[in-house]
């Protein structure tokens, strides 16, 4: 049973994660497009976005592909050549503020290398906060939020915590069920279900971890995400932190969750990159945080994720 202060401590983040896009985002043009075909998404079954007026639409930025106003939960399986598989599976979680979602850099692409490496992906297109359905509303918002102009949100109390991120939760509770119930499919051990988040998907992965319930995660990844301190479960899951020095966002908030973990005495590897900003993904930079992917791959590897059960 997860405690309230744990659970408070763990979801009060969310507020910081609401503004973790990248402060150069306003500067770079966003281009509405059509809804890319998603012929392998799986519609779960936590309902559509209570309250939502915004219809889900999608757009291109930095050469990638972004969704908003997401109304709808979606779990797209990305499955290794059955030749590679290992059994193991990881439930991926793009970041983007729970404005946005990052789909492309922090999802597809991930999941697809995942999969080259024997390992079942699945991407989670979880629910969005709203946003104004224009894309000329939706920069103002944006940067009215970086400017400072925008009222933020207070930090939620401890007992509005669970409410702030309970729709996110949910649609990581379905996709955890999903992939159990289907794991015979495809061909998934269930002891072997792990999750990686990426900003607000590391939060999300953060907080499926102390509150998801039945969820639970067998390993995390936590890429660029916040840091901040929380009490580690008994159980905690081996975790892996990617984060670049200059992040604007989270690099100058302490260490506290990798302590957390290490006080727990619970399993924890951490990557602090010299350079990187915050959003890297998958995307190609003149920096050693482009290096994150294979690092956590060794990780699974050593954690014996990437070979098949004996």
């Amino acid at each position: 049973m997860v405690s309230k202060r744990r659970l408070a401590l763990a979801l009060s983040l969310a507020v910081t994660v609401a503004a973790a896009i990248p402060a150069h985002a306003q500067d770079d043009v966003m281009t509405p497009i059509a809804t890319p075909a998603q012929p392998n998404a799986i519609v779960l079954d936590t309902g559509p976005l209570p309250g939502a007026t915004a219809a889900a639409s999608w757009h291109s930025q930095y050469k990638s592909i972004f969704a908003r106003n997401v109304t709808v939960a979606t779990l797209t399986p990305f499955l290794p050549d059955p030749a590679k598989a290992t059994g193991a599976a990881v439930v991926v979680a793009p970041g983007g503020g729970f404005r946005t979602l990052s789909m492309e850099n922090e999802g597809w692409d991930v999941a697809r290398a995942l999969a080259a490496k024997g390992v079942a992906a699945f991407v989670l297109k979880y629910r969005l906060n709203q946003t104004p359905a224009d894309m000329p509303g939706f920069e103002r918002s944006m940067r009215e939020m970086f400017s400072g102009v925008a009222a933020r949100p207070p930090r939620p109390a401890p007992g509005d915590a669970m409410a702030a991120l309970a729709p996110q939760i949910a649609d990581s509770r379905a996709a955890f069920a999903l992939i159990r119930k289907r794991a015979g499919e495809w061909k998934v051990d269930t002891d072997r279900i792990g999750m990686v988040g990426f900003s607000a998907g590391a939060m999300l992965t953060l907080a499926t971890t102390v509150a998801g319930q039945d969820a639970k995660p067998a390993f995390i990844g936590n890429i660029y995400g916040p840091l901040s301190a929380m009490p580690a479960p008994a159980d905690a899951p081996p975790m892996f932190v990617a984060l670049a020095a200059d992040d604007p966002f989270f690099a100058n908030g302490g260490f506290g969750l990798i302590e957390s973990w290490k006080t727990a005495k619970r399993p924890v590897e951490f990557h602090l990159y010299e350079q990187g900003g915050h959003g890297f993904g998958m995307y190609q930079k003149a920096t050693t945080s482009t290096g994150w992917f294979d690092a956590f791959t060794r990780w699974l590897d050593m954690h014996g994720m990437l070979k098949p059960k004996a």
